[in-house]
C-alpha cells in the first residue's frame, strides 16, 4: 500500500505488539508473560521477494517472515538451546563456568545464563553465542528477519551520463575511490538494502549505510585470508545495525568494524577512506567514475525515503541509550578515532566556518564542509530534501608541511601556505599544489546519539568539558 503524501511527522515505522516471556528463576518452569512493543522499520518492507515467500508488504508495515524454522513474528526470542519460543523476551539462568569469563568459553553450556535475550536465535545454527564482547541486554531485534532488509551481492554499475537520467547534482551518495577506480553508492538505493558486497580493483569491499544512525562506512571484507559476504542481520545495538558474515555467522558492528558475537569476536575489519558526497561533487572529482545502478534485482521505490521525518524525531528509533545532552540527538557530526582520542565536528559548527583546523591525539588534521548535498533521512523524496552539506576529515600533513586551512568569502577552500584551491575530496583543484591529495583519516557522518553511544568519551569540537 502507499504511503499518504500528507502524512505528518515520523512515517518509518508501525507498532507491533508483542508478548515477551520473562523466565525469573532457575526454579521456576512457570514463564511470566508480559506485553512489550516493538516498532518495525519501514525500509524492511519484506524481505528479497525473490527468496521469502509472499512477502510483498509496502512502506509501514512488515510481513514476517514465512520460512519454517523462523516464521515468529519480528520480536521472536529464544532462552538457552531450546528454540521453540516465539515472540519472547527470555532470561535464561544457568549456570555460568566458574574459572572462565562470561562470553569468553567457546564451549560453553548454556549462552545465554542470566541474560536477556530480545532476538531470533533459529536461523543462526553456525553463530557461536558462547562467544561475546557485549551484553545480549544490548541487543535487539530491530523487526525484520536476517537479510530481510537484502544487501547487494551483485551490485551493477553505470556510468554517469547514465546516472545523470535519474539522479540530481544534489543526491547523496558514498564514494569510494581504490587505484583508480572510483565508484558511488547513491543513498536512495542503500536506504533500502544497507549493504553492498562489491570488488573494487581486486578489492572486496562491503559498504555499507545504517539509516537509523546516518552511518556510512566502507570496510574490506577479506578477514585471514577468506572473503566474507556480510549480510544484514535483523538484529540492532544503540540502533545501529548488526552485519553478519556468511563463513562463521559471526555478528559484526557496522558503526565500529569490530565482530561482537561468534567465532570472529574481537576482530576488527579494515576501514576503507571513502565520503559521503554529492553525486555532483562526485561527478566533478571523477567524471569516469561508476554509478551503482538501479538494476538491484530488488522491486523498491528508489528516491523516495521510508524514513521521512526521522531527522526530526527527538527520540531515534529503539534507542534505549540516554542521549547525550550535548548536541541534539540527531544531530549530524563528522566523527573518528584519531591517535587514541575521539572526536566530533558538529555539521552545524563545520556548515558556519566551513574549515576547522586541529591537532587530535598529536595528528595535524582539518575537517573540510561544502554544501550541496540533500537529507536521505528527511523528506519524502530524497532529492528534494534540504541541503546538509558534506564533510570530510584529512591529515594536514602534506610533504613533511603542516599546513592550514581558511574558506575564502566565496566559499572557496584555501591553504594559507600556498593560497592553492581544495575541495571536499582533499584534492587541490587549483594554485602551486594543484594535484596534491590530502590523506584521509579514520573519520565519517554519523547521528550525534550514536556516535556518543559508542564513543561516550568523545570530545565535541567546540563544547568545552
Amino acid at each position: 500500500m502507499d504511503r499518504s503524501s500528507t502524512a505528518i511527522g515520523l512515517l518509518i515505522a508501525v507498532v507491533v505488539v508483542v508478548v515477551a516471556v520473562v523466565v525469573t528463576s532457575s526454579d521456576s518452569s512457570e514463564p511470566q508473560a508480559e506485553t512489550s512493543n516493538a516498532v518495525v522499520a519501514d525500509a524492511s518492507s519484506g524481505a528479497d521477494n525473490a527468496t521469502e515467500a509472499d512477502d510483498t508488504a509496502a512502506d509501514s508495515e512488515t510481513t514476517a517472515s514465512t520460512d519454517a524454522d523462523d516464521s515468529t513474528a519480528d520480536s521472536e526470542t529464544t532462552s538457552g538451546t531450546d528454540d521453540t519460543a516465539a515472540d519472547s523476551e527470555t532470561t535464561s539462568s544457568g549456570a555460568s563456568a566458574a574459572a572462565i569469563p562470561a562470553g569468553q568459553d567457546p564451549n560453553c553450556e548454556d549462552p545465554f545464563a542470566g541474560q536477556t535475550v530480545r532476538f531470533r536465535t533459529s536461523f543462526w545454527e553456525n553463530t557461536n553465542f558462547c562467544l561475546h564482547t557485549v551484553d545480549y541486554s544490548e541487543i535487539r531485534s530491530g523487526g525484520p528477519p536476517p537479510d530481510g532488509i537484502p544487501p547487494i551481492d551483485d551490485p551493477q554499475f553505470e556510468t554517469i551520463e547514465s546516472a545523470s537520467e535519474w539522479l540530481q547534482p544534489q543526491s547523496p551518495v558514498l564514494a569510494v575511490e581504490i587505484d583508480g577506480v572510483a565508484r558511488a553508492y547513491p543513498l536512495s538505493i542503500m536506504i533500502w538494502h544497507e549493504i553492498a558486497n562489491d570488488v573494487i580493483a581486486d578489492t572486496p569491499v562491503a559498504v555499507t549505510y545504517c539509516p537509523l544512525c546516518n552511518s556510512g562506512i566502507v570496510y574490506n571484507r577479506e578477514v585471514n585470508g577468506e572473503v566474507l559476504r556480510f549480510g544484514v542481520s535483523g538484529n540492532l545495538r544503540n540502533s545501529d545495525l548488526i552485519m553478519w558474515d556468511d563463513k562463521t555467522q559471526s555478528w559484526w558492528q557496522q558503526l565500529t568494524g569490530e565482530a561482537i558475537v561468534g567465532d570472529m569476536v574481537g576482530t576488527m575489519l579494515e576501514f576503507i577512506p571513502s565520503q559521503m558526497v554529492s553525486f555532483g561533487a562526485f561527478m566533478e572529482q571523477f567524471p569516469d567514475g561508476e554509478i551503482l545502478s538501479l538494476d538491484t534485482g530488488f522491486s523498491r521505490r528508489y528516491g523516495s525515503s521510508p524514513y521521512a521525518g526521522y531527522e526530526s524525531n527527538s527520540r531515534p528509533f529503539l534507542f534505549e541509550g540516554d542521549v547525550d545532552d550535548r548536541l541534539p540527538a540527531t544531530e549530524r557530526v563528522l566523527a573518528g578515532q584519531i591517535g587514541g582520542e575521539a572526536i566530533a565536528y558538529p555539521f552545524s559548527e563545520l556548515e558556519s566556518v566551513g574549515v576547522i583546523n586541529d591537532t587530535v591525539g598529536g595528528n595535524d588534521v582539518v575537517a573540510i564542509w561544502q554544501p550541496g548535498a540533500t537529507a536521505a533521512l528527511d523528506g519524502a523524496i530524497i532529492d528534494s530534501s534540504r541541503d546538509v552539506g558534506m564533510a570530510a576529515l584529512y591529515s594536514r600533513e602534506l610533504n613533511g608541511q603542516v599546513l592550514t586551512f581558511v574558506r575564502n568569502d566565496d566559499g572557496t577552500i584555501i591553504d594559507e601556505q600556498t593560497g592553492s584551491t581544495w575541495n571536499v575530496f582533499g584534492t587541490a583543484i587549483d594554485g602551486e599544489l594543484e594535484g596534491s591529495q590530502l590523506r584521509q583519516v579514520n573519520g565519517a557522518p554519523h547521528f550525534w546519539f550514536a556516535w556518543a553511544a559508542f564513543r561516550p568519551d568523545t570530545e565535541v569540537f567546540g563544547i568545552e568539558t
